[in-house]
């Protein structure tokens, strides 16, 4: 099935945003990555918060249906939790490493504004809860503490891929990190 216009503008969007940071993002540029007619994403979104409120839907939306947690596997071990949160990270900073530097964009764009940064901070949220569950799934005390130590780790280690070493070996800090969480 062919994307629909909006579609397009959208993934132009967020390849703009990852590629050249949120001063790219602008309605012509859009349509010209897109392969549009001048003003085809001005007619789904009107104004720059129009746009970036698409934007951030739409990166919310691919997310979600990207981290469906029925999809992964029942994790029962520790090891298991750091050999996922490292193969995230690894297609976080490689293949998906555009919609990551997008959506670090959008955070710093429109962090103070409440409304437009509503979906980002849910699907935050959701994966925060995802995370817990799963942190008390391989047997780690404390879970909600401890999830939040790796989910902060793990930001920061995605992070320093995307801006200072991308060939970072986040696997064995991870392991480190599990292995310490799961002996308190």
């Amino acid at each position: 099935m062919a994307a629909t216009t909006k579609e397009r503008s959208l993934e132009a969007a967020v390849a703009l945003l990852g590629e050249e940071g949120i001063r790219a993002l602008t309605h012509a540029r859009i349509d010209a990555r897109a392969e549009l007619p001048a003003g085809s994403t001005s007619n789904w979104f009107r104004t720059r918060r129009a746009l970036l409120a698409g934007v951030v839907d739409h990166i919310a939306e691919r997310e979600r249906a990207d981290a469906d947690p029925s999809a992964l596997p029942d994790l029962t071990a520790p090891a298991q939790l750091a050999d996922l949160l490292a193969r995230m990270l690894e297609a976080q900073s490689g293949p998906l490493a555009a919609c990551t530097r997008a959506r670090y964009a959008l955070f710093l764009e429109i962090g103070a504004d409440e409304e437009l940064a509503a979906p980002l901070r849910r699907q935050r949220a959701a994966f925060e809860t995802w995370t817990e569950r799963i942190t008390a799934d391989v047997g780690i005390p404390d879970p909600v503490p401890a999830a939040r130590a790796l989910m902060a780790l793990c930001d920061g280690l995605l992070l320093h891929r995307l801006t200072v070493d991308p060939s970072l070996e986040v696997r064995p800090v991870l392991e480190r990190a599990v292995r310490d969480l799961a002996r308190n």
